[in-house]
């Protein structure tokens, strides 16, 4: 185990952008819990500064919000649907203003959502070539993230919706902005958005322990 950490270590950035490259592609086919072995999957829950109950209950909001709102929205509309400590972010394209809002209530009534962030923009929706964009930038800007000796990627979610970058997590002020500053340094991204939950200094001590630890 001690040998593979330092492969691991040694290889830094071309592994980081390899491993959130692939983890990125495969969950755009819904089988991240394929891909991620048990190990693997129990050491990301443990660095994550979410509850165990607070990540599951994330994963069935995602999936109820979209399943429902196609509902509301209709054939015409691509909506991402993104949760986090139960905050809620809704990014993608619709075409009415009444049609945003009626995304909003709908996600607002599944249970155990405490807040929606609405970023839909009222336009066509986005192409096969601007999404792929979109997870390519994803993927870059987590693994500058990951490269970042002092923040703990794990408790940061990279959503990226036409050039523009959400980030979501819990954390300090000071790790937000420098987890803004990462992202707007990468190549192709138009904007930062923060959709931060931030922590005290005092809670932050009482849920970290090395950072390092995340690249070994």
């Amino acid at each position: 185990m001690t040998d593979l950490k330092s492969l691991m270590h040694a290889a830094k950035r071309p592994l980081a952008l390899a491993l959130v490259g692939g983890a990125l592609a495969i969950s755009l086919q819904g089988c991240v819990g394929v891909m991620v072995g048990g190990v693997v999957a129990g050491t990301l829950a443990a660095t994550d500064r979410r509850t165990l109950g607070a990540q599951t209950e994330d994963k069935s909001i995602a999936v109820k919000g979209e399943i429902a709102i196609p509902k509301v929205v209709g054939d015409a509309g691509h909506v991402n649907v993104t949760s986090f400590n139960r905050k809620v972010l809704l990014t993608g394209e619709v075409p009415s203003e009444a049609a945003k809002e009626a995304a909003t209530r709908e996600v607002a009534k599944i249970e155990g959502v405490q807040s929606v962030v609405n970023e839909l923009a009222v336009s066509g929706a986005s192409g096969f070539g601007s999404r792929s964009n979109d997870t390519l930038i994803t993927g870059k800007v987590k693994a500058s993230i990951v490269d970042n000796r002092t923040l703990y990627a794990n408790s940061i979610k990279v959503v990226t919706e036409r050039g523009i970058v959400y980030l979501m997590g819990r954390v300090t002020e000071k790790e937000g902005d420098l987890a803004a500053n990462i992202a707007r340094g990468v190549s192709g991204v138009q904007k930062v958005v923060k959709v931060f939950e931030y922590i005290s200094d005092d809670e932050y001590r009482m849920l970290t322990t090395t950072p390092e630890s995340q690249q070994k």
